[in-house]
């Protein structure tokens, strides 16, 4: 998937993946939808694999993923310096955070996160659409991205995670 370089494309690329996703999981049967995947074939060594049993883990993490960078900007714009990640994680060991958010959504019901990641997609979109180019692609505008841009963080939360999304969802669920 080519990487988007302007908010214009940034905003095509999100909106795409995401209806690819939601237009997937529509043609999906109330069992496929809370059903877990058959995983014995699956050889991969990320963690992801091990990690999400069922379209709910992984749309736990989707939506977790998008509150991490709503939360993010908002504090940040308010003034109250806070980085990216959950307090007490980092880039090294974000992959426990990620096995704490699909384990805390244990209960959680497939329709409820589904609505939940609904809103937090349209609430990004929203946060999306106030930002120019130059905010989300110029190095230095905000310090709190470390180095890189605003525009990495929305990529990845958004049209690259849904791109792995359809992709891991058209390989596990049968």
């Amino acid at each position: 998937m080519a990487r988007a370089k302007t908010k214009t494309e940034l905003v095509t690329m999100s909106t795409d993946n995401y209806e690819r996703l939601l237009l997937f999981l529509e043609g999906l049967s109330e069992e496929q939808m809370s059903t877990s995947f058959n995983l014995e074939n699956i050889t991969a060594k990320e963690a992801h694999w091990k990690r999400d049993k069922n379209i709910r883990d992984v749309l736990t993490h989707l939506n977790e993923w998008h509150t991490l960078l709503i939360e993010c900007i908002e504090a940040n714009q308010n003034g109250t310096p806070q980085q990216f990640l959950k307090p007490g994680y980092n880039w090294k060991t974000y992959g426990q955070m990620n096995l704490e958010f699909v384990l805390n959504h244990q209960d959680t019901d497939v329709y409820e996160i589904l609505e939940a990641f609904k809103s937090s997609h349209h609430i990004l979109m929203s946060k999306l659409n106030t930002l120019s180019d130059h905010e989300l692609f110029t190095k230095g505008v905000f310090e709190w991205t470390k180095g890189s841009t605003l525009g990495s963080y929305f990529i990845s939360t958004m049209p690259s995670h849904y791109d792995w999304a359809i992709k891991k969802l058209k390989k596990c669920v049968k």
